[in-house]
């Protein structure tokens, strides 16, 4: 079960409004010193269009001499809003069908605040880079490395790649049931002693109803898929959204797949954690260092 994030969580408010009659150099001046991308332009309380820092720009590359145009003369008048309880994936997917970077939000006809890609990027890093493959390259083999000290018999893996060391295309899947003892363990090792995750009285009163696993320790299972990619992996950062909540003795299974080279030994990798009925609970990208395996006697 996933817990949408409304709009109104992320939105900026308020929105910045301008008059269609306002002159372009007011605008310019404002989106300027207001350190804002966009205006929306209202008349009589009604959203009748928007302009941006790129109308600015391309209107003053075209005519030269703006000084006697009006917000109205440039502004994009096929405004798209949404509503401020409209989830964030609706906003997301509204900005991709129009190909847009920013939404009036409006409620009950009045502008609220503004939703950007910007603003959605914190919470949701795929709009910024693509998806990884769903499907396994055929000319890469399944095999296990001697990375790791020991093994569970609760644990599954499979890693696909090269033996020499990751390479764009490899991708792993690690899946392990998060139990009630690994939550306490966590909670004592970590610090993270709150109730939610510990007492099912207190869980009770809250949104989810019932007592969730730690997100952090949920994500922790993307490092435990990255240990068993080929070569030695090393973090150097893992950006993060979560988008719903682990229920204590849940199986979970997290998804690594190298999706660019950034130099010769680091790579950029989409990772995301499955539930147990296949819904996405934890998404991002890692960038890590793939070193060879040191040689031991």
């Amino acid at each position: 079960m996933l817990v949408p994030l409304p709009v109104r969580e992320i939105m900026q408010t308020p929105a910045r409004t301008i008059s269609p009659e306002s002159p372009v150099v007011e605008a310019a001046t404002r989106l300027r010193d207001e350190g804002i991308g966009s205006l929306v332009v209202e008349r009589d309380g009604d959203c009748v269009g928007i302009i941006t820092e790129s109308d600015v720009v391309a209107v003053t590359a075209e005519e030269g001499d703006t000084r006697a145009l009006t917000v109205e003369d440039v502004m994009s008048t096929a405004l798209v809003t949404i509503g401020p309880d409209a989830d964030v994936e609706t906003a997301v997917e509204r900005l991709r069908t129009h190909g847009i970077k920013k939404l009036p939000v409006v409620e009950d006809g009045e502008i609220v605040g503004i939703v950007t890609t910007t603003d959605i990027s914190s919470y949701v890093p795929h709009i910024a880079h693509p998806s990884p493959s769903k499907e396994a390259p055929i000319e890469r083999r399944r095999f296990t490395r001697p990375d790791t000290l020991y093994e569970d018999d609760d644990w599954e893996f499979e890693s696909y790649g090269t033996a020499d060391g990751i390479d764009v295309g490899d991708h792993v899947r690690f899946s392990k049931t998060l139990s009630g003892e690994d939550i306490e363990r966590f909670a004592e090792v970590s610090g993270d002693t709150n109730r939610l995750h510990l007492d099912d009285g207190f869980a009770e009163g809250t949104r989810f109803g019932r007592r969730i696993a730690h997100g952090t320790l949920v994500a922790g299972l993307i490092s435990a898929a990255l240990a068993r990619l080929p070569g030695l992996t090393i973090y150097l950062s893992q950006e993060l959204s979560y988008r719903g909540p682990v229920d204590v003795g849940e199986r979970v299974t997290a998804h690594c797949e190298v999706v660019e080279q950034l130099k010769e030994n680091r790579f950029r990798l989409a990772t995301a954690v499955d539930d147990s009925d296949g819904e996405c609970v934890v998404e991002g990208d890692a960038v890590v260092i793939s070193d060879p395996i040191p040689e031991t006697g």
